[in-house]
């Protein structure tokens, strides 16, 4: 992947951070700049098709790094089970640390997106398939048939994404913590 600038890189990080606290609507370009540091020009710069573009490459590039994310969790891990349990406390840190601002990178968006803007729902549809597609692999590689493995991956990211849901509502990080041990349960039987 080429090397984007500085510039770029604090724009789509303040619009990904920006998108996941507030979602799409509720987040305007001036909003985005500011909160990135730099000039309006930049942003025309890098992204002359306006925030749909801007949007697109911010949930791309943070589906990547979440994606990376749970692959390096699985890695760390003896077994699906254990690398999702891993994956549902690290989420439930995030909520805390975050004083439950910060939920998964995509889902707000996709939520407000779903049948209102057909590129950005794809765009959130292509993540979610390829963190799917890191459980998948997992629970192949342990001997799942494939699609036992892919239920079981739908089932262990409808699940945080709920929990994520009932823990910002809530303020309180136990239904990512109790779905995290549920799931893991689950997928170690």
């Amino acid at each position: 992947m080429p090397r984007t600038s500085a510039a770029k890189d604090r724009i789509l990080d303040a619009s990904a951070e920006l998108f996941r606290r507030q979602g799409y609507a509720a987040t305007g370009l001036k909003q985005i700049v500011a909160h990135g540091g730099g000039p309006i020009g930049s942003l025309y710069h890098y992204f002359p098709d306006g925030k749909e573009n801007l949007a697109t490459e911010a949930l791309t590039r943070s589906g990547r790094r979440y994606g990376r994310l749970i692959e390096s969790v699985f890695e760390r891990t003896d077994s699906a089970a254990a690398g999702v349990r891993a994956w549902f406390d690290m989420a439930a840190d995030l909520l805390e640390r975050s004083d439950y601002a910060d939920g998964c990178p995509i889902a707000t968006v996709a939520l407000e997106v779903a049948n209102t803007n057909e590129v950005l729902r794809g765009v959130c549809a292509e993540v979610f398939t390829s963190w799917q597609s890191a459980v998948v692999e997992r629970l192949v590689g342990e001997g799942c048939e494939a699609s036992r493995a892919r239920e079981l991956a739908s089932f262990a990211l409808a699940a945080l994404e709920g929990a994520f849901i009932l823990s910002r509502t809530s303020r309180d990080a136990a239904p990512v913590r109790s779905t995290g041990t549920i799931v893991a349960e689950e997928l170690r039987a």
